[in-house]
């Protein structure tokens, strides 16, 4: 399995504040990797450094130079222009002519069954149907690694599942273009349901790296992490 990056004794900080210590993680091609722990446990901050968006103080970042990647934010940025103008000008500043870009950003919308209000502004859309606009730009750029900071966390039940939904058959891919997921979630259900492997987090450390059947086997994970252990019961916020 081709290892699509690496982490080595890897820190972050952010002032006085270290927002990553000692972090040492691999992922390969195909693995859809939840990273979970309490606010400021690190998760944002691991997935920010993983886009190149933060550069580690200390420490060696590696990623596949082969890798297309994308990033879908909690709250995604919206230009004040159309739906098929905010998917179409990622694919612009790749290099795209803007009239093959206009059409591709129309497909991407399809994709995520938006196609209907590529003409409207894009500000004047809901929560959910902002972040499905987000991840077909994100589709549009057609990523091996998936970068996802809580995407489901700020919207209602409906568009959590539909935006759910999508992240699973992104995660498929095919057996010819293995898709690869890493996303940070407070939604254990949601975990369960999507990764293959779960990345515990705590002060910036990796206290646990385990597949997601042993993850979710109390005795196992007692084993590895106490402190996590206590997270998954949801005694630790």
């Amino acid at each position: 399995m081709r290892t699509v990056l690496t982490l080595h004794g890897v820190n972050l900080s952010f002032g006085p504040v270290a927002a990553l210590r000692d972090v040492n993680l691999r992922v390969d091609a195909g693995e859809r990797v939840a990273l979970v722990g309490s606010n400021g446990s690190g998760k944002s901050s691991l997935l920010r450094l993983m886009h190149g968006l933060k550069a580690p103080g200390a420490g060696c970042f590696v990623c596949h130079a082969s890798v297309r990647q994308a990033m879908v934010f909690q709250r995604p940025f919206m230009l004040r222009t159309s739906v098929q103008n905010n998917v179409a000008l990622g694919l612009w500043l790749d290099g795209v002519r803007w009239h093959t870009a206009r059409a591709q950003a129309l497909r991407a919308l399809a994709r995520v069954d938006m196609a209907e209000l590529a003409g409207r502004n894009a500000r004047a859309l809901s929560g959910g149907q902002q972040q499905r606009v987000a991840l077909a730009r994100a589709w549009a750029r057609q990523p091996d690694l998936w970068l996802l900071d809580e995407p489901t966390a700020s919207l209602d039940p409906h568009a959590k599942r539909e935006v759910e939904a999508l992240m699973a058959d992104f995660a498929r891919g095919s057996p010819q273009r293995p898709m690869t997921m890493v996303f940070a979630s407070h939604n254990l259900g949601q975990v369960k349901r999507l990764a293959s492997r779960v990345v515990y987090l705590e002060h910036g450390r990796v206290l646990a790296d385990l597949p997601v059947g042993d993850f979710f086997n109390a005795e196992r994970l007692q084993a590895v992490s106490a402190a996590a252990c206590l997270f998954v019961k949801g005694e630790l916020a």
